[in-house]
């Protein structure tokens, strides 16, 4: 069974330009790594050759002095050879570093660019993968597979100078084993790179299964379906066994082929170098120093072949990383100005699968200031409609607009000054009370914190804290209640100051009688701005200017409380059962 990934990946061709750019983003760095390699093996070059002169001198005959001062000029270019190969890899991993560092925020910044439908619509399982196993694994190609390999090929190309400077005829051996390692590279390359994205789209496959096991564990359980939840892993997880199988062959199969391309060259040079004294053509000190040039290329090239494999698992991970940065936008910004902050939809219908609608035709106004409560059965599609209205999602017919111009037709960062969604989900960053509260208000001071944690009711237990605004929370600091961290997203919420708010049951969580008083806190906040509050208690209707009841993805009616009370339908029904009369 074949895997694929829902999220793209990016071409040869997109991965090799973005590699230049950063080569040319830290030009400085990488030329003075590769002049520092250029040296060490430069001076690892004068080895082979002082040791073919000594080996001619003996044969001459020679004297203690003259190899003693050789030894002493070979101790010397070792020494070089160290400290020069200890600063170019100190150089190249620093270099690492930072073109890692620059991978992880620009795929960071794709990765929050990203349309929060392409995000739902791909499961967390791709991403997920993405940003843990594939940042990791590009990690470690940046970090050492590249400058290693940086270093082979640099060793290989000059040592194979230096053999050549021995004689010509030192070609001949080192094109004999050209033949099969081009034929192994050229099988091995053509099928590496699909065989690790596939490895690599199985895994996001495991990972999709088994986190959409363990949030829905009470669902499964409820549903008796644990089988084939495991059924389902134990497929993926085959399909990734399979993968990896594919993997290993293309591994058992290249790199021993590859020793036969070593030891050809070897082997000739003995030989022809070894006729060649014979007839008399060339010294035995030539001879001497081909050999160990010629042998000295086998460590280089050989870590160019190993080192390829991790450089194509790299390159499968750089590929899923840029990939995300090729995922269409949902909206493009016309630079259209809203004229005011008049909420309107009009005919809106909206799908999440082709063909499968599930809003219908709606249409409504919400005016300036106004407070509407969408109420209505489960799955009727509040939410959907609540996140059309905050420009989450773009309708798949009609028009929603603020001011007169298309939700769709703003920057992200100009729409959330006009429409900003709060829903029952929650996240605490790590970092201090203040970090995680200005993250919506940089600029904002201590004391606007402390009026939008009071204007929340969280200003008692914050300032209870052993720091205060300074209290460390998230995962590895002070543990927030689910209420708690509620309160702080809305907080969050009321630095960023948006002029029309859509809360989707944003208070779900705190009990009922705290969430009735933080909404009351919170409608002193927010007094003037427009409000749309989706929620199953009917307080918070009760409280709002009109109710809209939102049944099979349609507004069945639209009214003030007392209207819809009067009128003895859907929402008189659920305000009776509400107060336990019905």
């Amino acid at each position: 069974m074949s895997v694929t990934t829902r999220l793209p990946v990016a071409d040869s061709p997109a991965v090799r330009g973005y590699v230049r750019r950063l080569a040319r983003k830290h030009p400085r760095m990488l030329g003075g790594a590769l002049l520092l390699h250029v040296l060490a093996a430069l001076t690892a070059l004068a080895a082979p050759r002082l040791l073919g002169n000594l080996v001619e001198a003996v044969e001459k005959g020679t004297t203690t002095g003259y190899v003693d001062r050789v030894l002493m000029v070979l101790a010397a270019f070792l020494v070089a050879q160290t400290v020069l190969t200890r600063y170019a890899r100190y150089i190249s991993q620093v270099l690492g570093e930072q073109v890692l560092a620059d991978l992880r925020e620009d795929f960071v910044d794709n990765a929050l660019g990203l349309p929060i439908g392409v995000v739902e619509s791909a499961g967390s399982g791709d991403l997920l993968t993405r940003t843990s196993r594939d940042v990791d694994q590009l990690g470690w190609s940046v970090r050492m597979a590249l400058p290693e390999w940086t270093i082979a090929v640099v060793t290989a190309v000059l040592t194979f100078a230096a053999a050549l400077s021995v004689g010509w005829w030192v070609a001949i051996p080192c094109v004999l084993g050209v033949p099969p390692l081009v034929i192994g590279l050229r099988w091995y390359l053509a099928r590496a790179k699909d065989g690790y994205l596939r490895e690599s789209a199985t895994y996001s496959a495991i990972s999709a299964a088994l986190t959409e096991t363990v949030e829905g564990a009470r669902t499964v359980e409820a549903l008796g379906i644990q089988q084939d939840q495991v059924d389902r892993v134990d497929d993926e997880i085959r399909d990734s066994y399979d993968a990896e199988k594919y993997t290993l062959h293309l591994r058992t199969v290249f790199f021993p082929s590859m020793e036969l391309s070593y030891l050809i060259p070897t082997v000739a040079t003995l030989l022809l170098g070894g006729w060649l004294y014979t007839r008399g053509e060339v010294s035995l000190g030539d001879v001497t120093a081909a050999t160990l040039y010629v042998q000295m290329l086998i460590d280089p090239v050989d870590r160019i072949v190993s080192i390829l494999d991790e450089l194509q698992m790299g390159a499968a991970s750089l590929s899923r990383l840029l990939g995300v940065a090729d995922v269409p936008d949902d909206r493009t910004a016309t630079g259209a100005q809203p004229q005011g902050e008049q909420i309107d939809v009009t005919d809106v219908r909206f799908s999440y699968a082709e063909g499968r609608d599930v809003l219908h035709g709606v249409s409504m106004s919400v005016a300036v200031g106004e407070r509407v409560a969408m109420v209505g059965p489960s799955g009727a599609g509040k939410s959907t409609l609540g996140r059309l209205l905050a420009g989450i999602h773009p309708p798949r017919a009609g028009a929603v607009t603020v001011g007169g111009t298309p939700l769709v037709d703003l920057p992200l960062g100009e729409l959330r000054g006009h429409v900003a969604l709060v829903t029952q989900e929650h996240h605490v960053f790590v970092g201090t009370v203040r970090e995680n509260l200005v993250l919506a208000r940089p600029e904002a001071t201590d004391p606007d914190v402390l009026a939008a944690l009071a204007s929340v009711d969280a200003l008692a237990w914050v300032e209870a804290l052993p720091d205060g605004l300074d209290s460390v929370v998230g995962s590895g600091g002070r543990a927030l209640s689910a209420a708690q961290a509620q309160q702080v997203a809305l907080a969050r919420l009321v630095l960023a100051d948006p002029h029309t708010l859509v809360l989707d049951e944003a208070t779900s969580l705190i009990d009922p009688s705290a969430a009735r008083h933080l909404e009351r806190s919170l409608a002193a906040v927010l007094e003037g701005r427009t409000v749309i509050a989706i929620a199953h208690r009917l307080f918070s209707a009760h409280d709002a200017d009109r109710v809209a009841v939102v049944e099979d993805g349609r507004i069945s009616e639209l009214g003030s409380h007392d209207e819809l009370v009067a009128a003895r339908g859907s929402y008189a029904a659920l305000w009776e059962s509400w107060n336990g009369r019905g």
